[in-house]
């Protein structure tokens, strides 16, 4: 029997970038797409307990579907608890926009979702896509201009991997990032520092009244080793990723600080 996969985003259930995927995997596996009805970048693993939520199922590109009226975690418990699916696994992706560094990780939707998976008790793999013009990002995700023919076959050779090998020992998240033009091969890598120099842009409105935005260019590069450069050198970062963020060095000096 082929695994079952619940595979979510955060583009929006209509991204080119979620089908990608699906035609990546649907070969290999018994895919379900469980994702959030609308475009749902840069909210993280932020969840809906103020608001109820809506699942409808849909027809896109001739396939079932389901569309989450929430955000991309609300799409992965309603999966899991809702439809009652019980997935070998949880694809996130393919995000249009490279997802690098603990600073992207944290406000990233696609991550954001693999991390709710993991933490629900499904291992979970995220996966981006390196855009050379970030305004991209911002364009509708249903349209890309650039093809995921090489980005389709990393999808499934990952997961391959994945399911027959299992996940690494105290990894709970797999985080995926191929550069736009791939120039080398797989790096095991450590999450970078920074993806952003960030900064805020002040406008006025026409009544003269300020209001921001938050902006900033990409950093150049970052050490040997992180998943920054490895994207910067053409090489496809595979960033093990874990849901303890408890800083362990740390346990003996603060206990010293409490005493």
């Amino acid at each position: 029997m082929k695994p079952s996969i619940l595979l979510t985003n955060d583009d929006g259930v209509n991204s080119i970038g979620l089908w990608a995927a699906y035609d990546a995997l649907q070969p290999v596996a018994d895919v379900t797409v469980v994702a959030p009805a609308t475009q749902q970048s840069a909210v993280g693993r932020s969840i809906s307990i103020f608001e109820p939520l809506r699942a409808t199922q849909v027809v896109i590109n001739g396939e079932n579907a389901w569309a989450v009226a929430g955000k991309p975690t609300d799409a992965v418990i309603i999966g899991l608890y809702a439809l009652k699916l019980k997935p070998a696994l949880v694809v996130s992706g393919i995000n249009i926009g490279e997802n690098l560094s603990t600073e992207s990780i944290m406000t990233s939707g696609t991550v954001g979702a693999a991390l709710e998976a993991s933490n629900q008790g499904t291992k979970s793999i995220a996966f981006s896509l390196q855009v050379e013009d970030q305004g991209d990002k911002f364009d509708d995700p249903r349209y890309y201009a650039h093809g995921f023919d090489a980005a389709k076959e990393i999808v499934r050779d990952v997961v391959g991997r994945v399911i027959l090998h299992g996940f690494c020992p105290e990894t709970d998240v797999i985080n995926v990032n191929i550069p736009s033009r791939i120039q080398g091969g797989y790096e095991v890598t450590r999450l970078a520092r920074k993806l952003f120099h960030t900064g805020v842009e002040k406008r006025l409105d026409p009544r003269g009244r300020p209001y921001f935005w938050i902006n900033g260019p990409l950093v150049e590069d970052a050490e040997e080793g992180t998943d920054v450069h490895a994207i910067r050198k053409g090489n496809i970062s595979i960033t093990p990723i874990t849901l303890d963020c408890t800083a362990y060095r740390a346990c003996d000096a603060m206990k010293k600080m409490f005493l």
